[in-house]
């Protein structure tokens, strides 16, 4: 696992211990940011399933201004906070051990708008409908803002979710990637 692009291209990602999480792969990722970006000029990014904190690394190395992550399992929140300190990005990001509704619930609270979302759960556990529903209804997502899902390739997402359509579908053997932006 590394930096695809930008700023800190090349640096090596540390991996969660154990098996509790499933990493991105570079080519995924590359894939994503090559739909979404490549780069940016700041923003607000969540990534809700942070695992190793790959998604959000990319994106603050591709020009994202700050990233909140949040993940309820304690090894993988070690490990983002290891990886962006390897990075220096530790200024530039907010480190949360959350689950995802409860955590959907607290930024509500905040009134924090994002411009990226990442939401990349376990596949078992996905509830992807339901968080895309809370961050359309409750204003978590700037207009020209953009939520990007991981999930697997046996599940499909409606076209419409809220006011969020699906814009993009893209295929890599067991994960499918759906990006939604508002209609």
């Amino acid at each position: 696992m590394r930096v695809i692009s930008g700023e800190k291209k090349g640096l090596s990602l540390k991996a969660v211990p154990g098996s509790s999480t499933r990493p991105t792969t570079d080519k995924v990722k590359e894939s994503i940011f090559n739909i979404i970006g490549p780069y940016f000029e700041g923003g607000l990014g969540l990534d809700l399933y942070g695992g190793s904190g790959g998604l959000g690394i990319e994106a603050l190395s591709r020009g994202v201004e700050k990233i909140i992550f949040i993940d309820q399992d304690r090894k993988a929140i070690e490990t983002i906070k290891t990886n962006l300190h390897l990075c220096g990005f530790s200024e530039r990001a907010e480190v949360y051990r959350n689950d995802a509704a409860r955590a959907l619930k607290a930024l509500v609270k905040r009134e924090l708008v994002f411009t990226h979302v990442f939401l990349d759960p376990p596949y078992a556990k996905q509830n992807i409908v339901s968080e895309i529903s809370i961050i359309a209804d409750h204003g978590l997502l700037a207009k020209e803002g953009v939520i990007v899902t991981e999930h697997s390739s046996n599940v499909e997402l409606p076209e419409m979710l809220s006011n969020m359509e699906k814009v993009r579908v893209e295929t890599y053997g067991d994960t499918t990637v759906s990006i939604f932006r508002f209609n």
